[in-house]
């Protein structure tokens, strides 16, 4: 099994002591003994500003046809801030206790050396920008402190941009696009080398960072519309813009999310995600397709279960025909690219 990077996970707010993640337990999908089982490299670490409070219950919210949640209220800079500082805080105290092992990874050089050496790399992720002041300020501090992937929203709308709520059957062309100060920070973001994350992104936002960004397009965790008609997920426009742009996709485990049905039942078989996989592939090439688990954010497939699920996904794609370079490209050479043609190296 080679090593591969994951491009998205919860994982940081769930952990409740360092010594937890670092020598295991039995409450995440990720933890470190896991990883190396699994032969996990790197992932994406989401700091994600609201918390546990106020997640999603989709039985509260069902309909004929699905379920419809509203969007949230948007959250205040200095709630926000103090909850993204105590995640971090918490990734450098797992740092500081791994004896070299676990490691913030700033560059492709440090991801690289992750994937070859006996270290574990962990790529600082924002999800939603509630954190990050009107006047850009905060941007830099976060960026000194290892930030190098952001995405401008969760699902609800903030001061740069509107998230698309949880609705099934939907379309993601909700809301309107990036606010003024949504568009000095896909500026900013580029000046600084941090990747930008369109998933959670209404549609009509995704078009103004397309239009807007000199980096590759990259929705981190994010499948594909067509198969699945959640408003989280890609249309077909969407997708082939991310491969004009030399993008990436990461496919992401969140049963809502892959089964045709919109249902939040998780009894559904690794060729649900491979069917993601193979679409985006089929589209516009296997240069522009990852792994975005979402671990520990989301309900995944009993079949996956947890990190140590992965192996047996990457078995199920040799066995439908990808080549070993072909699963090379999607466990890790596409995520280094693009980080390549993204990060201030």
């Amino acid at each position: 099994m080679y090593k591969w990077i994951d491009g998205h996970n919860d994982t940081i707010l769930r952990v409740d002591s360092v010594e937890a993640f670092l020598d295991g337990n039995d409450q995440t999908h990720i933890d470190l003994p896991r990883a190396k089982e699994a032969s996990l490299g790197a992932g994406f670490f989401a700091m994600f500003s609201q918390g546990l409070e106020g997640m999603p219950d989709f039985s509260e919210h069902k309909t004929d046809k699905g379920y419809k949640f509203p969007l949230p209220d948007p959250l205040p800079l200095e709630r926000s801030q103090a909850i993204t500082n105590r995640l971090l805080s918490k990734i450098i105290e797992v740092e500081k206790h791994s004896k070299g092992y676990f490691t913030r990874v700033k560059t492709t050089v440090e991801l690289e050396e992750c994937l070859t050496e006996e270290r574990f790399g962990a790529i600082v992720h924002m999800e939603g920008a509630e954190s990050v002041d009107r006047d850009l300020h905060s941007l830099d501090v976060y960026y000194e402190a290892g930030l190098r992937s952001l995405g401008l929203v969760w699902s609800r709308k903030n001061d740069f941009a509107t998230g698309v709520p949880y609705h099934f059957p939907s379309t993601p062309d909700i809301g309107e696009g990036l606010s003024e100060a949504g568009k000095a920070l896909v500026r900013k973001c580029n000046e600084l080398g941090i990747m930008i994350d369109v998933s959670h992104l209404n549609e009509k936002g995704f078009w103004d960072v397309v239009e807007l960004s000199e980096a590759p397009i990259v929705a981190t965790h994010s499948n594909v519309h067509r198969l699945c008609q959640s408003s989280r997920n890609l249309t077909d426009n969407q997708i082939d813009a991310i491969g004009r742009s030399n993008g990436v996709i990461g496919v992401s485990y969140v049963v809502n999310m892959l089964r045709e049905d919109g249902a939040m039942d998780a009894d559904i078989p690794l060729t649900t995600i491979t069917k993601h996989i193979h679409y985006i592939i089929d589209r516009i090439g296997v240069d522009h397709v990852a792994l975005g688990s979402d671990f520990d954010g989301a309900t995944v497939p009993e079949s996956i279960r947890d990190v140590t699920g992965v192996p047996g996904l990457v078995d199920r794609l040799r066995e439908e025909g990808l080549s070993e370079e072909d699963l090379k490209q999607v466990l890790y050479k596409n995520w280094i690219r693009v980080l390549e043609d993204t990060w201030k190296q």
